[in-house]
């Protein structure tokens, strides 16, 4: 799991907690918790594409945004 630290980054932006931001997800349809959330953005729990999508949506991100700067950088632009 490597996208972690950016959704704890831009959870944090938002001033939201972990709590906030499963709420959050669940209002978009998936079942996720505070503790998911938080292992998570620990690195301990892998994201399935259709959960990574669902994130991006709640943190108003571009999917791509989600991953560390030197995988977004072997993308296609």
């Amino acid at each position: 799991n490597v996208c972690g630290p950016q959704i704890a980054r831009r959870r944090s932006e938002l001033g939201w907690s972990q709590p906030q931001l499963a709420l959050k997800c669940q209002l978009q349809g998936w079942d996720v918790s505070r503790d998911i959330i938080a292992r998570i953005e620990g690195g301990v729990r892998c994201v399935e594409d259709i959960e990574l999508a669902t994130l991006a949506r709640v943190l108003d991100l571009r999917l791509d945004a989600l991953y560390p700067e030197e995988i977004r950088a072997m993308l296609p632009k």
